[in-house]
């Protein structure tokens, strides 16, 4: 049978299921496929395999150069597995092979004639885009049939054979007989929903080899090329209940996430409305009732002398405005300005800070104080309480380590100190921690004796 008759009779028959299929689509209950809009792909089946099967012929509807005049059909097989990545857009890794087979002498007449030729594809394996070109329907929840290209590369394992007009086979012009090439399938098809998660697929795959050498005769310049029409089935798997990423079909989604929230949106006005309308007569009841006990309390809050107590309560009447008063309406006493004490810092204080900074040590790399220090911070606080001073503490570093680290590491020593002090009774209000990590050195940071200078608290009575 002549390739284009099978061709027209299969998409013919392809045409006539997805109409059937369409009808029982409309009709499917939008909640088989819902999913609440901008999901993650986890709310979807994203992996399908596909089984299919179909014609091999060296015609391509592009047409262009073929080393043999005729060309045959021969039967194709294969399959594939797809990841959905996006709705439009899947990565699918495919398998066919099949015969491909030609008659009639070459395209040249300086060479031994050929009768025919039969190349056996031992297989193939590419990983190809697929691209799907309509999977939105704005006027059915569930649209029945998606359109696609399919684009990838791969490569080919092909034996060819030649033959003469007597039926013989005739030696290849090189002393290989199976070879693997490299080759680009181009496609387009239509998917067809059948059944849930399961799609007809209806495709038409050009396949251009890197080699001219595929019906084993090499002539010219140009690459052979073969055509791929087949028809099979996809299976999408994953969760339970989940709807396929690339047919489903969001603006159904949106439109039941829309009249759904509309819906729940009007009972809510509708009770709101009856419920405004009752407090509405609460209100104007209640405002009855305020008029009438704002009249009464007129009499009870008039204030003549404006001093904020009503007449009915003030033992003091006709004070001069501006004057305060206590809740009886009578003159506040005058508050005597508070006498300040001025506070005098002593060598021998100075002395205290002194030792305590030299006596000063932490673990290396962290906040905790070493017990060594105890004593003389409890002579700090013992001086903080008594004399109620004030005490700055300021934390700082070498260069050693990250900035980061360093100004963390100041500042948690400062703090750490001055927990110990308020623990041992100093007023914390009275103490200010900072620290400035290695931004202020007092000596050169290329010497170990520099660095350990500048790894140190000051502390600033006042």
């Amino acid at each position: 049978m002549k390739f284009n008759l099978k061709t027209t009779t299969l998409l013919l028959s392809g045409l006539m299921l997805g109409s059937t299929v369409l009808a029982q689509t409309i009709d499917t209950p939008l909640t088989n496929n819902y999913v609440q809009p901008f999901s993650s792909g986890s709310a979807f089946k994203t992996w399908s395999f596909g089984i299919h099967a179909g014609m091999i012929t060296p015609y391509t509807f592009i047409g262009g150069k073929q080393d043999f005049k005729g060309r045959e059909t021969q039967l194709g097989y294969g399959a594939y597995v797809k990841k959905q990545i996006l709705p439009s857009f899947g990565l699918e890794a495919e398998y066919f092979g099949g015969q491909i087979a030609g008659n009639g002498s070459p395209t040249t007449t300086n060479v031994q004639p050929y009768a025919s030729y039969s190349t056996q594809l031992n297989w193939t394996a590419a990983l190809a885009a697929n691209i799907t070109l309509a999977n939105i329907n704005w006027r059915h929840n569930q649209g029945a049939i998606q359109p696609y290209l399919t684009l990838g590369g791969g490569y080919m394992a092909f034996t060819p054979k030649l033959y003469s007009g007597t039926g013989s086979r005739v030696p290849l012009a090189t002393s290989a007989t199976d070879f693997t090439e490299f080759f680009i399938p181009v496609g387009v098809g239509l998917k067809f929903d059948i059944a849930k998660d399961v799609n007809l697929d209806l495709g038409y795959q050009m396949n251009f080899v890197n080699s001219d050498f595929v019906d084993g005769y090499a002539y010219g310049y140009n690459n052979d090329k073969f055509a791929y029409a087949h028809a099979g089935l996809e299976f999408a798997f994953g969760g339970k209940g989940k709807p396929q990423l690339a047919t489903h079909n969001p603006v159904s989604s949106m439109r039941y996430e829309y009249m759904t929230k509309a819906q729940t949106l009007q009972t809510e006005l509708d009770a709101q409305k009856a419920e405004n309308d009752r407090l509405r007569a609460d209100l104007n009841a209640t405002n009855n009732n305020l008029a009438a006990t704002n009249a009464n309390l007129a009499k009870l809050t008039q204030d003549s002398d404006g001093d904020g107590v009503p007449d009915l309560f003030d033992k003091c009447p006709n004070t001069p405005a501006g004057t305060k008063v206590d809740g009886s309406g009578c003159p506040l006493p005058v508050a005597k300005a508070p006498t300040e004490t001025k506070v005098y810092i002593t060598e021998e204080d100075k002395k205290v800070v002194k030792d305590a900074i030299a006596n000063l040590e932490f673990d290396l790399g962290k906040a905790t104080i070493r017990p060594h220090s105890f004593p003389s911070l409890d002579k700090v606080a013992r001086l903080l309480v008594d004399k109620n001073f004030s005490l700055k503490l300021a934390g700082h570093t070498d260069n050693t380590g990250s900035p980061e680290f360093n100004m963390r590491l100041s500042k948690d020593r400062a703090e750490s100190i001055k927990n110990y002090l308020v623990g041992k009774g100093a007023n914390p209000s009275r103490i200010e921690a900072t620290g400035y990590g290695e931004t202020q050195p007092i000596a050169t940071n290329k010497t170990a004796a520099g660095r350990q200078k500048n790894r140190r608290v000051e502390f600033t009575l006042y």
